[in-house]
C-alpha cells in the first residue's frame, strides 16, 4: 500500500527523478515558462517554489544551497538578480500550472503549461520565439 507515500515515481530510479526535475527547473528558470507532462509540472513546483524563496534571502548560503539544485552559476545568478527583487512581499505561489486541452501525440499524456506568475524584465512576450528558437527557412 502507498499510504501516506508523496511524490510521483515516474517509473524512473531516484537518481534519474532527481536528475529530471532539476532539468526541468533549469529549464524553467531559463524560459520562464515550458510546456511538459501535467504530472511532472506538478511535482516541479516542488523544486522550483522553496529556490524562489532561497532567492529573496538573497545571502551566500542561500546561494550555496541553490548552486546545489542548479549546479550552474549563470543560472543561480539569473535566480537570485531577475527573480527574487521580482516575487518580494509576495508570500508563494510563484509558479502557475495550467493544462493544456490537447494530450501529447505519441502517448496522449496530458500536457500542462507550468509558467512563473510574474515575467522577468529581459523575457521574450508570450508566444514571441526568441531568435535562437526560429527555425530557418529552407
Amino acid at each position: 500500500m502507498r499510504h501516506r507515500k508523496s511524490g510521483r515515481k515516474f517509473g524512473r530510479k531516484p537518481s534519474h527523478r532527481k536528475a529530471l526535475l532539476r532539468n526541468l527547473a533549469k529549464a524553467l528558470i531559463i524560459n520562464s515558462r515550458i510546456t511538459t507532462t501535467e504530472a511532472k509540472a506538478k511535482d516541479l513546483r516542488t523544486v522550483v517554489e522553496p529556490l524562489i524563496t532561497l532567492a529573496l534571502k538573497n545571502d551566500v548560503p542561500a546561494r550555496r544551497q541553490a548552486y546545489r539544485v542548479l549546479g550552474e552559476h549563470k543560472l543561480v545568478k539569473r535566480l537570485f538578480d531577475d527573480f527574487g527583487p521580482l516575487f518580494s512581499g509576495g508570500g508563494g505561489g510563484y509558479t502557475r500550472v495550467v493544462k493544456l486541452s490537447m494530450p501529447r501525440k505519441g502517448d496522449a499524456a496530458p500536457l500542462a503549461l507550468i509558467e512563473f506568475t510574474k515575467k522577468p524584465a529581459g523575457a521574450p512576450p508570450s508566444g514571441v520565439k526568441k531568435p535562437a528558437d526560429a527555425v530557418p527557412e529552407s
